[in-house]
């Protein structure tokens, strides 16, 4: 008997020892604990049937994924949920990591924190089947003289002004949900979205919903890459990072974008 104990309490020592060991260790809101945000609904191809525990969707996947480089177990993955715009705000967050397809910038960046980039995003515009048929092409030209709505926190607005500078000033929307609504009842012709964003909202969310093109993240001076969004000095910043570069190195991140992003293709480019 004490010969078993002895070795229960050299497993638990050791058991203890690597988890003081591992990056993460003491840097969580609880410990032992990886707290991840999402938002309130949640969207495929993101997250499937807005149930990130599942581990279906793009980011639910990869933040699972993260987790076990990182040395947490699934079940030790605890989910809450954030509106978009609450979590670029300064000051105290009750997640770790939120992952709601937020671009990198650099006013967001002085006062959160973001990992290195999980995701290059292609934008695309989203229309309707009657302003396609009206003679709407994917050409920059004919993208002119579209009336366009944007969402005000994202970075959809100044590629509107600077990239397709457009012959009337766009609407401003609170959130995708206001700008879709504007297009079903014909107060805007267009809106940027991320690609998959874009293919799911015309596919399901609109009755007449096209994607008309995509713009080539490789020719944007600034493409659109997404980060994990961390409170500002975050201490798991490090951590983050270094996990996101061995899944990237060893060809997960690949793999998870394959499977839940692949039909984000065939998309025409727009010149």
């Amino acid at each position: 008997m004490k010969i078993v104990l002895t070795a229960a309490l050299l497993s638990f020592a050791a058991t203890g020892a690597m988890a003081a060991g591992h990056c993460a260790a003491g840097k969580t809101l609880t410990d032992g604990t990886l707290t991840i945000a999402t938002g309130n609904p949640a969207y495929y191809p993101w997250v499937l049937n807005d149930a990130p525990e599942a581990g279906e969707g793009f980011e639910a996947a990869v933040a699972y994924a993260l987790a076990e480089e990182m040395g947490f177990a699934s079940d030790q993955v605890t989910w809450v949920r954030t509106s978009f715009d609450e979590a670029i705000q300064p000051g105290a967050k009750n997640f770790d990591l939120n992952m709601q397809q937020y671009s990198i910038t650099p006013e967001r960046d002085k006062v959160v924190d973001f990992s290195a980039p999980y995701y290059t995003a292609p934008q695309a515009v989203m229309t309707t089947q009657p302003v396609v048929e009206g003679g709407a092409e994917p050409t920059l030209e004919s993208l002119k003289g579209l009336k366009w709505g944007v969402v005000a926190s994202t970075t959809a607005l100044p590629v509107v002004m600077e990239r397709i500078q457009p012959d009337q000033s766009p609407l401003v929307y609170d959130d995708n949900a206001n700008i879709t609504a504007a297009m079903q009842a014909g107060q805007i012709d267009a809106a940027l979205f991320d690609l998959p964003t874009a293919l799911f909202t015309a596919a399901v969310l609109m009755e007449n919903g096209v994607v008309l093109g995509q713009f080539d993240p490789d020719a944007a001076e600034n493409p659109d890459q997404f980060g994990m969004l961390m409170p500002e000095g975050s201490a798991l910043k490090t951590c983050v990072d270094e996990a996101l570069a061995a899944m990237t190195d060893s060809g997960k991140l690949a793999e998870i974008e394959a499977q839940w992003l692949q039909e984000a293709t065939g998309v025409p480019l727009i010149k």
